[in-house]
């Protein structure tokens, strides 16, 4: 069953990228919980995807699996004319896939260590991916004359972080286009802004997950954070539908730090 209240989505179709697990389908159910009318669970992975839809169906709000790999624009653009033909125009884009896409997450190397193939991984996902999607749901938001993009980065675009300036890179520009968007989508009615993110608690068996919270490197980590903690995905949320909702109409443009302190922002 779904709430009223000041983060209400009013019955407007949603798509999450990236939904079939972790963030984003913390993201996704959220959305679904707080008056989204359908959800596009896009993911690379269809069993993930189709997981996602089935637990918002069961919810009560309608959900369709759109399996397609974000780096490829023609799949992104069937996607999103599948979710369109069954739910009606996208009204809320939330571009959370990242990292290294499908592929496995690359030993971390010093950039000169590294080759353009590494580079590529993260530019496509996290950099062209967000492009993509904003390119196939925009037309129809400006008809609208009304959107809401969301797009989620790294903490690691604004800090200084060793073996990351790759992907670093993908997410700085990510945060760049979404900028320049919301200068170009804001007299359509369209806000754009991102939300950027430190560690996260690891995925791992609770014993493991024990061990690694002991130790020097865990806590050499933390130490780093005003909130002596890892962030959990429902740490997210709250920022996401604030951002989704009209309550903030008046902002866009704007990268909010939610990181447990982990990083300060003027």
């Amino acid at each position: 069953m779904t709430k009223s209240g000041p983060f209400d989505l009013q019955n407007r179709t949603a798509l999450v990228t990236g939904a079939g697990q972790g963030v984003g389908r913390a993201i996704a159910i959220s959305l679904a919980k707080n008056g989204a009318g359908a959800i596009a669970v896009n993911d690379v992975d269809a069993e993930r995807a189709e997981s996602v839809a089935a637990e918002i169906q069961a919810m009560g709000v309608q959900a369709a699996a759109i399996v397609a790999d974000v780096t490829d624009l023609d799949a992104v653009r069937r996607g999103v004319a599948t979710a369109t033909d069954r739910f009606g125009a996208i009204s809320i884009l939330v571009n959370n896939a990242g990292n290294a896409g499908a592929a496995v997450f690359p030993q971390l190397r010093y950039f000169w260590e590294t080759d353009p193939d590494q580079w590529r991984r993260f530019i496509d996902v996290n950099l062209y991916g967000v492009m993509n999607c904003c390119h196939a749901v925009l037309p129809a938001m400006i008809e609208r004359r009304y959107g809401r993009v969301v797009t989620i980065i790294s903490d690691s675009s604004r800090n200084i972080e060793p073996r990351l300036s790759d992907y670093a890179a993908a997410k700085a520009g990510a945060a760049g286009f979404t900028r320049g968007l919301a200068a170009d989508a804001a007299a359509f009615g369209i806000t754009a802004n991102c939300i950027s993110i430190a560690s996260l608690l690891p995925g791992m068996a609770p014993d493991e997950l024990k061990e690694f919270l002991a130790s020097d490197r865990s806590r050499r980590q933390l130490s780093k954070y005003a909130i002596r903690r890892y962030g959990r995905v429902e740490d997210i949320v709250g920022t996401v539908l604030l951002l989704c909702s009209d309550a903030s109409a008046w902002t866009t443009g704007q990268t909010y730090p939610v990181n447990g302190g982990y990083s300060p922002s003027l």
